[in-house]
């Protein structure tokens, strides 16, 4: 089919070109499929900072949603309004050389940071951080939890593609079109990870069925563009 399509597509000009794909907008078989946008290239309608606390660090410039790395006097993870349970979440992002961030999902408001109650997609610059990372820092990663399969991001500066499935317990992280983390939460392997790693102390970590969406800022150098979500039932 793939084959006759092509054919179909050179002899009448472009007649049966697929939908061009546009940043930040939703194609009509997206719309279709339940997608929604969370930003929307223009500004942070439908986010607020962690906490409600202030900010200054993050920026909206040419379509994409950016987390500064200076001139900042307020930090603060950036977090969505509303909350979801069961979706799927796409996100193209970026890094700046040395940078760190992550996606953490399910999150609820604590005293402490947004990560002590949400799992985290980690985002880092794999091969350029200064520092000597775990498996389970690198690109990919369910934080401090499950270390990626395998190291499937691109070089800092260039765009790379995440999608993360949650589904009642069942989670999974794509990262360019590869599946490099699965996991299921609550469950006794889950269990042992967390008694005996950084979130031994975390009680709420991981407990929440439906939470925010947080974007860390985690010092900033950090791009996001085309973040899109899809409801579960």
């Amino acid at each position: 089919m793939l084959f006759f399509a092509t054919i179909l597509s050179s002899a009448f000009s472009g007649a049966f070109q697929p939908e061009q794909e546009k940043d930040n907008v939703l194609t009509a078989a997206e719309k279709r499929a339940g997608w929604v946008l969370l930003f929307n290239g223009q500004n942070t309608d439908g986010w607020r900072g962690y906490g409600n606390k202030p900010f200054d660090s993050w920026e909206v410039t040419n379509g994409q949603l950016y987390c500064k790395a200076k001139d900042v006097t307020q930090r603060a993870d950036l977090m969505t309004i509303d909350q979801y349970d069961n979706f799927e979440l796409s996100v193209d992002w970026k890094v700046d050389k040395g940078a760190n961030s992550g996606i953490i999902y399910r999150v609820q408001e604590t005293s402490g940071p947004s990560h002590v109650t949400g799992p985290e997609y980690q985002l880092i610059d794999d091969e350029g951080y200064p520092h000597k990372l775990e498996a389970w820092q690198k690109s990919g990663a369910d934080y401090a939890m499950y270390p990626p399969l395998e190291i499937a991001a691109k070089p800092a500066g260039e765009y790379n593609h995440t999608t993360i499935l949650v589904n009642g317990a069942h989670v999974e992280h794509w990262l360019n079109g590869k599946k490099v983390v699965e996991y299921d939460l609550w469950t006794p392997d889950w269990q042992k990870l967390k008694a005996e790693g950084k979130w031994s102390a975390a009680k709420a970590f991981g407990l929440a069925k439906k939470g925010h969406i947080a974007f860390q800022d985690h010092g900033g150098g950090i791009w996001f563009k085309n973040v899109k979500l899809r409801k579960l039932k």
